[in-house]
């Protein structure tokens, strides 16, 4: 299982390089070296149960390391990090090596990577305006694997979405990416209703849990830790429901069609972590209460998702009564480029 395990960390190097993260690529690179069983930390990353790459191991680990050095408690280390030159391998690897020995990263470990990455809000908010001019009606919104609600609040940022602009008054960021085809539809996105789920809220009023969101995101990115921040500072004064509880039983129990709105259920970069029931039951769900909806009372199911995991991921949408299955668009998973397809 070790080498299974150093493979998904080079892996993961990989993909960091490939979108924009060159010091989180080259951390990765080095603990795929540095990582034995002389520590705790050390002995659970070899000693994993699951599959390495789908359960985000190198991510945990990292996160873990970006925690501790943003809280100051791994100082020789936080003179690698940006926006310090991070030096050879020789000094990194061992300033690694001792940051291993640390009992306070064994708890990263337990659960998968929450970045809530609010970029993809300028993902989603183009499949609502879809969503909103096919039906004409305000939108309820149902979101898995919500994490901390921010993109359940995409109604509040603001938006130039190639070349459609959306500028609610007071919005905290600005979201522009880079967008290759035709605009999006213009339309009324209204939100009558929200609500998430996960297994592991982030409570947006918790310093402690801020604090652990922030650390997921890689540190050489500043514009996407200073986004997350001022989106976070913004939930924290009206933030949105997310319950804690299993998607599957959460859908099953919440989401049906209402005559007058269209019920949304969304979802961005979170199905992977999912267990295959889940999906399943998820999925059965959605089609049997499609099966009952009407053009008063639509439901649409909205995911951005990796389909192939050496590509980028997809925004599909389906839109009952009918079942349609359309292909939106693709985009970079951080939100930082759209290909519109519509």
């Amino acid at each position: 299982m070790s080498e299974a395990v150093r493979a998904a960390f080079t892996i993961q190097a990989d993909w960091c390089r490939r979108l924009g993260g060159p010091f989180t690529a080259r951390l990765c690179d080095r603990l795929a070296v540095v990582l034995d069983r002389s520590t705790a930390t050390g002995a659970a990353v070899l000693s994993w149960q699951g599959d390495p790459v789908a359960d985000a191991l190198a991510l945990r680990v990292a996160g873990g390391l970006n925690f501790l050095v943003r809280n100051g408690a791994l100082s020789e280390l936080a003179t690698h990090y940006p926006p310090h030159d991070a030096g050879d391998d020789a000094a990194l690897d061992a300033e690694l090596h001792a940051a291993l020995a640390q009992d306070a990263l064994l708890p990263w470990l337990v659960s998968a990577p929450q970045t809530n990455e609010v970029a993809r809000s300028g993902i989603l908010m183009p499949g609502l305006s879809t969503i909103a001019a096919a039906t004409g009606l305000p939108l309820a919104l149902f979101e898995l694997g919500a994490s901390a609600g921010l993109n359940l609040r995409l109604d509040a940022y603001a938006y130039d979405l190639g070349g459609v602009r959306l500028t609610p008054p007071d919005a905290p960021i600005m979201l522009a990416p880079a967008w290759e085809g035709p605009p999006p539809p213009v339309a009324d996105v209204r939100i009558v209703a929200r609500r998430g789920v996960d297994l592991n809220p982030i409570d947006v009023r918790d310093a402690g849990a801020r604090a652990r969101l922030l650390a997921y995101v890689w540190p050489e990115q500043t514009a996407r830790v200073s986004r997350l921040a001022a989106a976070l500072d913004a939930a924290a004064q009206d933030p949105a429901p997310v319950d804690r509880a299993d998607a599957a039983g959460w859908v099953e129990q919440h989401v049906a069609p209402v005559a007058g709105r269209a019920t949304v259920v969304m979802h961005s970069i979170a199905f992977q972590y999912f267990p295959a029931d889940t999906k399943a039951r998820i999925a059965a769900h959605l089609a049997a209460q499609g099966a009952r909806a009407t053009p008063d009372a639509p439901l649409a199911w909205l995911r951005f998702e990796f389909e192939d995991a050496a590509r980028p991921p997809t925004l599909r949408l389906t839109l009952w009564p009918g079942g349609e299955d359309r292909l939106l668009a693709h985009a970079h998973p951080h939100g930082a480029s759209v290909q519109w397809l519509g």
